[in-house]
């Protein structure tokens, strides 16, 4: 399997400030990661990695922002014979375009005049279930 990252697009950049009374100031963040993988028709060979993280208030669960990121890595592979070809693809892909995602998303609520959100570190294969063998809830194995 050969792969190379041919570019990262930020697709959507977005901050809004929540006004609401925080009874306990201390609030937890739970940012919401997601992902999509497709594939050029025309050119079996062009990958595109679509990374997104949301945090999202709740009447349950206030925050004092609303934060969305989704950034968009461009790969060119080839020899990706197998599912496990494609698997172990997927994942080095999350883990190329994760950084940039990390890097938007300080710099975003930096620039916002908060304390920059910091996103952990997330060792390769493990961010999604999928990735370590697990099924998503409401999901079937075939």
């Amino acid at each position: 399997m050969k792969y190379a990252l041919r570019g990262i697009t930020a697709e959507e950049l977005s901050y809004t400030i929540n006004r609401v009374k925080m009874d306990n100031p201390k609030f937890e963040i739970k940012p919401q990661f997601s992902r999509t993988v497709r594939r050029v028709q025309e050119n079996d060979k062009v990958w595109f990695l679509s990374l997104e993280v949301k945090v999202e208030s709740t009447e349950d669960a206030p925050k004092p922002f609303n934060l969305k990121v989704r950034l968009v890595g461009v790969f060119e592979a080839e020899e990706i014979e197998t599912d496990l070809d494609r698997q172990d693809l997927v994942i080095n892909m999350t883990e190329i375009v994760y950084p940039y995602l990390r890097a938007a998303v300080s710099s975003l609520t930096a620039n916002a005049f908060i304390n920059p959100l910091m996103l952990p570190v997330i060792p390769a294969g493990t961010m999604f279930p999928e990735d370590r063998g697990e099924v998503p809830a409401g999901q079937n194995v075939n």
